[in-house]
């Protein structure tokens, strides 16, 4: 059947407009949130005295990372920190290396945990026991398989505190290694860092990255750590920021020197797990915190399926694929080179971890993978996580 004029087509008219809702949804949240983080000049607070700080890690298993981690944790320009490793039920030498060590510089101390716990998950149980242990003002978290841009990292995270600000988020990208897998990990982490680390800058801050996290030890045992969500797998770092973080009291550190680059996973299947344990947690929000993140996903998904839909539908109906295509096309493509536009300065702002040139590509491969971790999610909502 042929239509005099696409305006007349029971379901193109529909289309636009839900294409013009959702992206000027998007074209919100970019200009009013994410360029919060193009245009943000990072400064140093005047410290008199620099706090005492631990740095905390938590380890399984992970003897050759911390034999490559702590000589650039020791070698931190910094006065008066120390170093807290915490043992989780190793049995590849750990132990023995880190007793080794720590009998020749005071600066490392050491738990050993040999068995986990009903009520609580094990990471969890780790980090409160070592948080708990240290004496030091400041908590400065991180994972053995990470390792710090400079030995400037532990100052310019502590030179961002103030007497408000008692938390800071730094931001931790993955090393560029050659493949796609590579490629669709940093693209995605940054991509959550420009969410996160823009929305502090918005006053709504709502999760941070526990390879690269500083807070007051004051404020982790006033909040009594992370009793609400003990058994929760996973969240010792977005699920505590979830709850602690106010835009009184949060800041973020960009400065290149203070990024603690991680490890990337190898192979799809270590990573696919990786992420189905990150986003178990999601569910744990907020709701103001789930509204506002589901609102994003969901207008990103639905801009380039509503593209796909008028697409198809002007082609079929070759009588009207012209203007389809040109009317639709100038809605969804205008704004986005915008929104691209901000996702390249911020990646500059960042660092430049991620190819400017893939933004576009990648951007449509994350619609792809939102829709296939969201079913993976649902389908696998009641299976058990495990920490490693």
């Amino acid at each position: 059947m042929q239509y005099p004029h696409w305006t007349m087509h029971p379901v193109l008219p529909v289309f636009f407009i839900l294409l013009a809702v959702v992206v000027f949804v998007q074209c919100v949240y970019f200009s009013l949130v994410f360029v919060r983080l193009v245009f943000f000049k990072q400064y140093q607070n005047t410290i008199l005295t620099p706090p005492s700080v631990s740095i905390v890690v938590c380890a399984r298993n992970e003897l050759a990372n911390l034999q490559e981690l702590l000589p650039l944790l020791i070698g931190q320009d910094y006065s008066d920190f120390d170093i807290i490793i915490a043992i989780d039920r190793s049995s590849d030498g750990s132990n023995e290396y880190i007793k080794s060590l720590s009998s020749n510089n005071k600066k490392i101390k050491y738990i050993e945990i040999d068995k986990d716990f009903r009520h609580v998950t094990p990471k969890k149980y780790a980090l409160t026991a070592a948080i708990r242990s240290s004496d030091k003002e400041i908590i400065l978290l991180s994972d053995a398989d990470c390792r710090p841009a400079s030995g400037q990292w532990l100052r310019l995270m502590a030179n961002r505190l103030s007497t408000q600000k008692q938390i800071v988020l730094g931001f931790s990208p993955y090393y560029a290694e050659s493949g796609f897998l590579n490629r669709l990990i940093r693209f995605e982490t940054f991509y959550v860092a420009v969410q996160y680390l823009s929305f502090s800058l918005a006053g709504r801050p709502y999760m941070g990255v526990g390879r690269n996290l500083m807070y007051r030890r004051e404020l982790f045992i006033e909040n009594k750590g992370f009793y609400t969500h003990l058994s929760v797998m996973g969240g010792d770092d977005d699920l505590l920021m979830n709850e602690i973080a106010t835009p009184q009291n949060t800041t973020i550190c960009i400065d290149p020197n203070s990024f603690c680059y991680s490890i990337p996973k190898q192979t799809w299947a270590d990573w696919f797990i990786q992420k189905k344990r990150h986003l178990s947690v999601g569910k744990h929000y907020k709701t103001s915190n789930k509204l506002m993140l589901g609102t994003l996903s969901a207008s990103h998904i639905l801009s380039w399926a509503l593209l796909g839909c008028f697409t198809v539908a002007g082609l079929v109906n070759y009588s009207i694929s012209k203007n389809i295509l040109s009317l639709g096309l100038i809605i969804f493509f205008i704004p986005r080179f915008l929104q691209w536009l901000i996702l390249i300065l911020a990646n500059r702002k960042l660092g430049d971890t991620v190819g400017w040139y893939a933004v576009p590509f990648i951007d449509l491969v994350l619609v792809l993978y939102y829709v296939f971790m969201a079913g993976v999610m649902w389908v696998n909502r009641k299976t058990k996580i495990s920490w490693q």
